[in-house]
């Protein structure tokens, strides 16, 4: 049962991965991108063709995936998003809706319906001893991994220029752009900065389990579960939401191998039935 629980809370972190990319559009944007899941899994696919072509280790590919979808990220909201901010709530999100239809339909034209992973070499089975307790490495790397990555988007976001602008951006535009900021620069960066997150996160995922071009909304339902138990604009709060939910899914699964995502699904209702504000109630951005 120990075993199980830390192994769920190390998936977690993995979770709170997937969703650190989304707490950045919902709670500092603003925005919702529905295509987050799809992003992730088109990063992993193109993880692989590198893999494929090349013959490299998928933590490898990293280098060249994720500046890709920086610059995905940047174009999708300079050239698409953006021209439906203004127009109420609704326009952003039908037009993520969109894509996420279109990447699904593109990922299954050039890659087949066919189920992928990552081959992670001898990390995938290595293993360390905490005494009666066994723990692979790579669900450690990943946890280590995600710390670092949620300790530099804090630092970013909360201790730079830059991070001031987009926060600035998002409580509002207006003033903002009369401070000389120039807000659509800095909302396309941050959605770049977002989807090279997801980068991160798919390579891990497809080194821990499979993927094809549906599973997309899957890790979009994941990601929205750790950021709403997290509480809305709380970056470290995601981590701990993701965590929460891997934990609640391993204890599922140590009582009947199908029952772990329900769950997971029932503690996130809960959750968001005790505490709808998140478990940082009040508005903590680092």
């Amino acid at each position: 049962m120990l075993e199980t629980l830390i192994n769920g809370a190390l998936v977690g972190a993995l979770y709170g991965l997937y969703g650190l990319g989304l707490s950045l559009c919902l709670g500092l944007m603003r925005q919702i991108n529905l295509a987050h899941g799809d992003f992730i899994v088109f990063s992993a696919f193109l993880a692989l063709q590198l893999m494929t072509r090349f013959g490299i280790h998928p933590l490898l590919a990293l280098p060249v995936v994720m500046p890709f979808m920086f610059a995905v990220g940047w174009v999708l909201q300079r050239f698409i998003i953006e021209r439906t901010l203004g127009r109420g709530e609704m326009p952003p999100i039908l037009v993520t809706f969109g894509l996420s239809v279109i990447l699904q339909n593109v990922m299954l034209e050039l890659f087949s319906a066919d189920t992928k992973s990552l081959d992670p070499g001898a990390l995938g089975t290595a293993a360390v001893n905490f005494g009666s307790v066994a723990v692979g490495v790579l669900p450690l790397l990943t946890l280590a991994v995600s710390i670092a990555i949620f300790a530099l988007t804090a630092a970013v976001f909360g201790g730079t220029r830059f991070g001031r602008a987009v926060r600035a951006t998002s409580d509002n535009e207006a003033v903002a752009q009369l401070m000389g900021i120039g807000t659509r620069k800095v909302f396309a960066t941050a959605m770049g900065f977002a989807l090279a997150i997801s980068a991160i996160a798919a390579i891990f995922y497809g080194m821990r389990g499979t993927f094809d071009p549906s599973t997309g909304p899957e890790r979009m339902l994941f990601a929205f579960e750790a950021v709403i138990l997290g509480g809305l604009g709380s970056i470290w709060g995601t981590l701990a939401g993701g965590i929460i939910l891997g934990i609640a899914q391993a204890a599922g699964t140590f009582i009947t191998p199908s029952l772990g995502p329900l769950v997971g699904h029932i503690v996130f209702l809960i959750g968001l039935l005790l505490m709808p504000g998140g478990l940082f109630t009040k508005r903590i951005r680092v």
